[in-house]
């Protein structure tokens, strides 16, 4: 009995309401039953978590246990409201039916006397679309009414289901195909910003996942333009402008600045840092102060205040047991509300001191916070400035994952008296707005600290980049694209002002001219090792502005292609002209993509040696040479990993043969293998007369009149060992560019057993380089225009992401990222607009091409 009076006597001090209904009904001091009503359940539910708040559980036990209640409550509703509709719908139980909670039910922040914010969504799964829509509309209707309808218990719940798409316009329930639809069409910004605190918390709970999943995709996929983040600003503009000052949760001051300003910095930067993605705000204050987005007195003050406003929030509340923000006008509703928050001297007055000091610093946060200014600050203008006492707040806002490195960079950027740092103090603020719109802010923030201190001469580059603009963020684009070119470039500073001309940046010497180019530098150098040195340099140099070009969009992928093998042609050329002599009869024939003239930034080159019948100890020596002057690792650089694996008898094989060797060879011991491999080779340097003689030999080994059968079978068989091959562990299978189903094997397998059927018949038809193949197979009507689009695509698609993936890591790959961050860069790298879109290309192009391949490779 005295624990009863207590409880009474305790909660009177703060909720007359609660006090009067646990005086009529003592039982609530021990909870609610499950078979008991809502009003009563919910009524146990405020009584135990008020006086548990009494004894100072804290706001986050008090919201997370009135939020787990209401779980349970609308979880127990929703089993009772599918029995009720049964008759009327007997696949109510079969289908999927989830309840989202959303607000702060979904974010476990419930009020005392919250509304409860909902949406619904169902699945048919084995059941009719339409009758399955009519059960869903039904359930959510009865559990509507069961949640909300009035009893003789006490107070209802008040239920908001306006959330949905359309609001009260749209129906109850939809589709999670409905939900993704209507979201990817006409969702707006307020709607996305709402999806943050979606949680499934009754019903199925896999169709649950998968709406939360569509949320995050939604969210952190897609994300907000800069229309977006100015619709939810005028949103609460126009809020705030509507609130009275006694208003604690829309006025100035007042929850939603907390709210809101959180919500924006989540949505931002949330896209790349996953850590953001949580739906309370203390765990998203928490998580932004731990990963450097809000500094930490910051956060202090930002969570006070807010704990400090909920329960003055908590306290209005329960006062009357009602929904209000408002604050009571009358000295003696103040008195009390102070009395109830802890303040004994002057209760009115204590609590208003108090309150105007959380509003100030809640106001001050969410100015600073909230509209902090991006654009505005880093526009260019030559007086503009960025002590680096203000930088970390800006690199935050503009989306650097990790603001203190990027501070760092800053500071040293900018440090000293020198004119770098003059110059730097007033283009690094639109500097890093360029970056800011890169790939990858923070590596090219780091690579442009790297080239300014590497380059040995910096009033040139400053000067170009205070005086072009173009030059600055054509800079910032390329160094924010990958490491790869941040490498080049910081040996190759002098290649910079070649990005204000368009004409320099677009013209890259191809075929024979880049070699003969090659060569005449080549015969200035006096010294073997200066020879060496400029081989390398001349690749490099090429390598980077090929790379330029292709990222800056002045070239498409098989021009890339094209440029980059012809500098491995010219490497190779140079390379001969310095270690051959003038009686040498001695050759060098590409094979694999470089002989089809589609080598990647990192491809080996493939290649055979060929020499005379005299010559075999020379020849060996030779190809030897050759390895030592483009591989062997030295202080100028690496030029080329040579693979000269697919030789006869591969690496059992001598390294170089002479003609009659590779004669005899071919008429007897030719494998399938080796035939698709024939189909790329193509002459590169040495002898002429000896390399003509070589093609003369493998023309009718090559292209026959008819393809033996067994040939065809052999070459099907060699496929299918090649689908079976185990992926490195570290790269996709689901997303293998190469060995994936309708990648680039694929798609080369194909084309090469189609030349080899057809070419001894049609001379056209043999091109060393797939794209050619592929569309002399067309015009000779072995594709069809579908197929021919199916598979020229997705080799194409595949080769500009693969292109790209190299410039990114820096090292070869041949699979999308798994790592999200990783994939959201290269996406951003190749111009998509979300993370997703990439994904969803790439199974577009492949499938398509898959279907294409199975119907005519087994044909």
């Amino acid at each position: 009995m005295a624990e009863l009076d207590n409880a009474i006597a305790n909660l009177r001090r703060i909720s007359p309401p609660l006090a009067d209904a646990l005086t009529k009904s003592p039982e609530l001091l021990e909870g609610a039953k499950t078979e008991d009503s809502v009003s009563r359940r919910v009524l146990a539910t405020l009584i135990s978590t008020a006086l548990a708040d009494l004894e100072g559980a804290g706001l986050e036990k008090t919201t997370a246990s009135l939020s787990s209640a209401m779980d349970r409550i609308v979880s127990d509703s929703l089993d009772a409201a599918i029995d009720q509709v049964a008759d009327r719908h007997p696949i109510a139980p079969e289908i999927g039916f989830c309840v989202i909670a959303m607000g702060k039910w979904g974010a476990r922040e419930l009020n005392y006397y919250s509304d409860i914010d909902l949406v619904f969504v169902h699945e048919a799964g084995d059941q009719e679309e339409a009758a399955a829509h009519a059960a869903a509309l039904a359930i959510a209707s009865r559990l509507l009414s069961d949640l909300s309808a009035p009893t003789f218990d006490g107070p209802t719940l008040n239920v908001d289901a306006d959330l949905r798409p359309e609001g009260t316009m749209g129906p109850l329930s939809r589709s999670l195909n409905g939900y993704t639809g209507y979201y990817q069409r006409w969702g707006e910004a307020w709607e996305l910003q709402a999806l943050l605190k979606a949680r499934p918390v009754a019903g199925d709970p896999e169709l649950g996942s998968r709406f939360r999943a569509l949320a995050d995709r939604i969210i952190w996929e897609e994300g907000l333009d800069v229309d977006a983040l100015r619709s939810i600003r005028a949103l609460k503009s126009r809020a705030e402008e509507g609130a009275s000052s006694n208003d604690i949760k829309r006025s100035r001051g007042g929850i939603r600045d907390i709210e809101f300003s959180v919500q924006i910095l989540q949505l931002v930067h949330g896209r790349v840092d996953p850590d953001l993605r949580v739906t309370s705000t203390l765990e998203a204050i928490a998580a932004l102060t731990r990963n450097g987005y809000i500094a930490e007195d910051e956060s202090n003050r930002m969570s006070d205040a807010y704990r400090f406003l909920r329960d003055v929030e908590h306290r209005l509340q329960l006062r009357g047991l009602r929904q209000t923000h408002t604050l009571p006008e009358n000295q003696e509703g103040r008195e009390i509300l102070g009395r109830s928050l802890g303040f004994q001297v002057d209760p009115a007055a204590q609590f208003d001191t108090r309150l105007a000091q959380v509003r100030e610093n809640a106001r001050d946060l969410h100015e600073r916070l909230y509209f902090r200014p991006i654009l505005d600050a880093l526009v260019g203008l030559e007086t503009a400035r960025l002590d680096p006492a203000g930088a970390a707040v800006r690199l935050e806002a503009l989306g650097f994952r990790n603001p203190r490195a990027a501070t760092q960079a800053v500071s040293d950027l900018m440090s000293g008296l020198s004119r770098r740092s003059r110059v730097m103090h007033q283009v690094l603020p639109l500097m890093l707005d360029w970056l800011s719109q890169s790939p990858d802010p923070d590596l090219g923030l780091a690579q442009l600290r790297l080239l300014l201190a590497h380059s040995p001469d910096h009033s040139v580059l400053v000067t170009l980049l205070q005086n072009n603009p173009v030059v600055g963020e054509r800079l910032c684009t390329l160094l924010g694209t990958g490491k790869l070119i941040g490498e080049l470039m910081d040996r190759i500073p002098e290649f910079i002002p070649r990005l204000a001309d368009d004409t320099l940046l677009g013209h890259i010497r191809f075929g024979d001219d880049a070699g003969r180019r090659l060569i005449r530098v080549l015969e200035a150098r006096p010294a073997l090792e200066a020879k060496i040195g400029t081989i390398r340099r001349f690749v490099r140099r090429r390598k980077l502005r090929i790379a330029a070009r292709d990222v800056l969009g002045f070239a498409p992928p098989e021009a890339t292609l094209e440029a980059l093998s012809d500098s491995a042609d010219a490497a190779v050329s140079g390379a001969m002209e310095l270690i051959a002599h003038p009686d040498d009869v001695f050759g060098v024939i590409a094979m694999g993509r470089w002989g089809g003239r589609e080598l990647s930034y990192g491809s080996d080159i493939d290649l055979m040696y060929i020499h005379g019948d005299e010559h075999n100890q020379r020849g060996i020596e030779l190809a030897v040479e050759l390895g030592r002057v483009l591989s062997e690792p030295s202080r100028h650089g690496d030029a080329y990993t040579i693979d000269a694996d697919l030789r006869p008898e591969g690496r059992k094989g001598p390294l170089s043969r002479s003609l009659a060797s590779y004669r005899r060879y071919y008429e007897e011991w030719v494998e399938p293998w080796e035939l698709l491999a024939l189909v790329k080779a193509r002459p590169v340097a040495g002898d002429q007369r000896l390399l003509d003689s070589y093609f003369e030999e493998i023309e009718p080994v090559v292209w026959r009149e008819t393809l033996p059968r067994d040939i065809v079978t052999a070459i099907r068989a060699i496929k299918a060992r090649v689908e079976s091959e185990r992926i490195p562990a570290d790269e996709d299978p689901d997303f293998h560019l190469k060995l994936g189903p309708g990648g680039l094997s694929d798609i080369e397998f194909l084309t090469q057993l189609l030349q080899l059927r057809h070419g001894g018949a049609i001379p056209e038809l043999r091109a060393t380089g797939t794209f050619a193949a592929l569309t002399a197979l067309r015009d000779h009507g072995l594709l069809t225009a579908t197929d021919y689009n199916s598979l020229h695509d997705s080799y194409l698609f595949c080769t500009r992401v693969r292109l790209r993936l190299h410039l990114q890591s820096g090292r070869p790959s041949d699979s999308l990222p798994t790592d999200q961050e990783a994939t959201g860069r290269l996406a951003a790298s190749l111009g998509f607009d979300r993370t997703g879109e990439l994904r969803e290309q790439y199974m577009r192009y492949t499938r398509r091409a898959r279907r294409t391949f199975e119907s005519l490779f087994f044909d």
